[in-house]
Parts: C-alpha cells; sequence; structure tokens
C-alpha cells in the first residue's frame, strides 16, 4: 500500500516509482487524495504495464495497480 494521501504531483507518481522499483509487485494499492494524482499515477503504471482501476473511498481515491 502506497498512501500519497497530502502529496502534490509529482510525489505521488514518485513514492509509486520507488515501491514498484524495490518491490515488483504483482499487484498495488495505492490511496490518493486528488484527481491529478489518480490520473499522473494511473498514466505511469500503465506505461509499466500495469492495468489500473480506481474506486472511490469517501473523499479519497483508492487505486489497484495490477500486472495481467
Amino acid at each position: 500500500m502506497v498512501d500519497t494521501r497530502g502529496y502534490s504531483c509529482p510525489t505521488p507518481v514518485i513514492m509509486v516509482q520507488q515501491e514498484l522499483k524495490k518491490t515488483a509487485p504483482s499487484t498495488l494499492d495505492v490511496l490518493a487524495d486528488n484527481r491529478a494524482a489518480v490520473e499522473n499515477v494511473t498514466r505511469f503504471a500503465r506505461n509499466q504495464g500495469y492495468a489500473v482501476s480506481v474506486t472511490p473511498d469517501g473523499a479519497d481515491f483508492r487505486l489497484k495497480l495490477s500486472k495481467p
């Protein structure tokens, strides 16, 4: 789980990038609290070969990254 709430871009993308490099997970959950972070993390993850699903979670968003 990467919690990017409270950070503005590009920090959320950098946080996700570091986690992917460190652990190379087949799935990763990401919490975000703003639309820009959702869009940028989604774009980055798709470029890395991950499928992305976004679910509203109260005022936040939960992204699920998964390798097909």
